[in-house]
């Protein structure tokens, strides 16, 4: 199925969005992490935030609009973040489904990223919604600064996978829109948080068989598809009443 890009005046108002409603969630860092949006059938002219701005100041004008073939959009004054740029431009190249990726540090998902050779457990409906759609990267080698570490991302999460859980590090989630990635990295942060709640008791946790839990995803999938962007224009709403400046 063709993904058509959305025009750049509405992935900007969306991605400004996105980062408001990070920020209010708790899911940002410092001035750290980054979203970005892809308004080019090949994905490689794509709205990035800019370099020092707050997630909770983000505006749609300011957003930055970059090619992933141009190197030289690393450099000068209005250039992105280094680790985000190997990051953010060789996954949208490389991956048919990153239109949208969005990167966070977020608590809950980033403390399961921190536990040895975890992986997600099928342990509520919100963790089923990623059976088999997560990678894994135990690999943690320092920050990404470089094309080699951008290229060895994008293989690990391949063409069939939709998050990857970043050993040491935190979540990163890619998508066909961005209603689609927020509502991702959303349930993300929910089925971690039920999980840490639930390890934390020392009782042992009631996993969901396998095949339920392939059942349940399935049926998220099909779901109506305008769940997401039902979620993601309800967030939008209640910014246009109390942050109504992220569309500048």
């Amino acid at each position: 199925m063709r993904i058509i890009p959305p025009t750049e005046a509405e992935a900007r108002a969306d991605l400004a969005a996105a980062f408001r409603w990070a920020a209010r969630l708790d899911w940002h860092e410092s001035i750290a992490n980054h979203f970005s949006l892809a308004i080019s059938d090949d994905r490689c002219r794509f709205l990035m935030n800019p370099n020092g701005r707050h997630f909770s100041r983000v505006r749609a004008s300011e957003l930055l609009l970059l090619d992933a073939r141009d190197e030289s959009s690393t450099e000068g004054p209005n250039a992105p973040d280094p680790t985000a740029w190997y990051l953010h431009a060789h996954l949208h190249r490389r991956l048919p489904q990153a239109h949208c990726i969005l990167h966070t540090h977020m608590p809950h998902a980033t403390a399961l990223c921190c536990i040895k050779d975890f992986e997600l457990l099928m342990l509520d409906q919100n963790a089923c919604r990623f059976h088999g759609r997560v990678a894994y990267d135990r690999d943690y080698d320092g920050m990404a600064l470089s094309a080699a570490e951008g290229e060895r991302v994008a293989a690990l999460l391949g063409a069939d996978k939709s998050v990857l859980m970043m050993g040491n590090h935190g979540a990163l989630v890619v998508g066909t829109s961005i209603a689609a990635a927020f509502d991702d990295l959303y349930y993300l942060e929910r089925a971690a948080k039920v999980q840490l709640l639930a390890l934390a008791t020392g009782l042992k946790p009631a996993l969901i068989p396998e095949s339920v839990a392939a059942k349940t995803c399935a049926q998220w999938l099909t779901y109506p598809d305008d769940y997401s962007r039902k979620h993601f224009d309800a967030l939008r709403e209640i910014l246009d009443e109390v942050e109504p400046d992220y569309r500048l």
